[in-house]
């Protein structure tokens, strides 16, 4: 049991944190967190170390109350793990395409083809797939928790980045946002 609150109170402070990080962004957007406003080795290390934990947390709590839910396999397997998969290829494909820099808050060009011709945000679209799938697969009390800070914080994400995308990129980032819709 112990191991359970330990990956609870790790997922769920890591998850947490990201949430008052963004918040903090949304409200205070001259003061903001997110995107950092210098993305130094040292940020990139807790915002990868961070993501690394809600992602293990998530995984373990999943695997260890597996199904405490009592959901058919069916719905499960049938719905929750092909929106793991979709998620997982995604967000990697559209990581890969914006770059390593990109993905951890630094300002590059700004990127339109790929899945961001039809998301302005493929990858958290596809992190909001892969762990509403992976809440389904595992149908998991356990897990829950950490899943639920996540969603809200990818949702949330956007609404931090987009002033400061519209202060990068100008007139283009304009342009793009009436071409292409935020999530789907």
């Amino acid at each position: 049991m112990t191991h359970i609150f330990a990956w609870q109170l790790a997922g769920t402070a890591a998850a947490g944190s990201f949430l008052i990080a963004i918040i903090w962004s949304i409200v205070f957007p001259k003061k903001r967190l997110w995107p950092p406003k210098r993305s130094t080795t040292f940020v990139q290390i807790i915002i990868w170390g961070q993501t690394t934990i809600v992602i293990i947390s998530a995984f373990w709590l999943g695997l260890g109350d597996w199904n405490s839910f009592g959901w058919p396999a069916a719905l499960r397997w049938g719905l929750g793990l092909p929106m793991v998969i979709a998620g997982n290829l995604i967000v990697g494909v559209s990581a890969f395409y914006i770059g390593y820099a990109a993905t951890s808050g630094a300002k590059t060009s700004l990127k339109t083809g790929g899945f961001y011709r039809y998301s302005r945000n493929p990858q958290y679209t596809a992190d909001l797939i892969l762990f509403s799938g992976w809440a389904i697969l595992s149908a998991s009390a356990h897990a829950l928790p950490v899943i639920a800070i996540t969603l809200i914080t990818l949702t949330l994400t956007p609404f931090a980045e987009e002033p400061w995308l519209r202060t990068v990129y100008g007139e283009a980032y304009q342009n793009y946002c009436r071409k292409v819709r935020r999530f789907l």
